[in-house]
């Protein structure tokens, strides 16, 4: 499950604009997506232990 969470955040972080559609000139998005999967990531390892 993390592999596909990974692959979708690089899939979105790298190529969003072309596959969703946005417009994102001052990396807000971008910047989002960053901070949403670090706190993905940081809940899951809590949770883990």
């Amino acid at each position: 499950m993390s592999g596909l969470a990974l692959a979708m955040f690089v899939g979105l972080f790298a190529w969003g604009q072309q596959i969703v559609g946005y417009d994102d000139p001052h990396g807000k998005v971008q910047l989002a997506l960053l901070a949403t999967f670090s706190f993905g990531l940081l809940i899951g390892y809590r949770a883990n232990h």
